[in-house]
């Protein structure tokens, strides 16, 4: 068995009974950052020996895995916050699990996506989930390929490059309503929202700090209808 382990994306406290007693119990625990995931352990006292599973070594982990489960091991994988297989490459591994016809199990827990949207004040009903930016390579395509995307377009983002991508956003997107969530779960989280343009001179007057969320409201859709009504 595979067990996909959300953690939390922050705050600790947010660490579910079940993810803790799978993390307890399993032979297992395969981690994108095995010094952030032991902070995470030690927290709750788990002792379950880890190891790391990252973009770079992850042809080489899947095959380990792989023999592991084979063996009848029971594996845990868990990423640096949040859930697993979203915006990074936990799928893969997932995929070559359920390929070798083994049992993959989720075990939910919080993700930056989803609490960045329930806090936004945007109807999300519908909406274009993009993950990481590109950094260089592909800019351009990316953000001409989004011009004419209707719904609200939500992505993850460095502090370090926030401000850069504000300005494609108004470049390409022009003058639209954006929210930026940041440290979520955290102490200082906050939501800034607002004309990209004033986001801008907001951010270019004083730099925020940590992990952040974006979300671009193009189009104010409807207001949220029952289907059933």
């Amino acid at each position: 068995m595979l067990y996909v382990v959300g953690t939390p994306i922050g705050n600790l406290e947010d660490m579910t009974f079940r993810a803790v007693r799978i993390l307890k119990s399993v032979d297992i625990i395969f981690a994108e950052d095995t010094r952030q995931t032991k902070k995470l352990l030690n927290h709750y006292e788990i002792e379950t020996t880890i190891y790391s599973y990252h973009m770079h070594n992850r042809e080489h982990q899947i095959i380990n895995i792989l023999n592991l489960l084979n063996e009848g091991k029971t594996i845990a994988l868990v990423t640096d916050a949040g859930m697993p297989c979203i915006s990074d490459p936990g799928f893969e591994l997932v995929e070559a699990v359920q390929n070798a016809k083994i049992k993959v199990e989720s075990v939910p827990g919080p993700t930056a996506l989803t609490t960045a949207a329930a806090i936004s004040g945007i109807n999300l009903r519908r909406f274009v989930f993009e993950g990481f930016l590109p950094k260089k390579k592909g800019r351009q395509t990316y953000f001409t390929y989004l011009k004419d995307e209707k719904r609200p377009i939500v992505f993850y983002e460095s502090p370090y490059r926030v401000l850069k991508s504000l300005k494609d956003i108004e470049k390409y997107f022009g003058n639209v309503h954006v929210v930026i969530a940041r440290e979520l779960t955290k102490m200082y989280e906050e939501v800034i929202k607002g004309p990209v343009s004033e986001l801008i001179t907001k951010l270019e007057a004083k730099p925020i700090k940590g992990e952040v969320v974006i979300i671009v409201e193009k189009e104010r859709l409807e207001a949220y209808v029952d289907d059933e009504s």
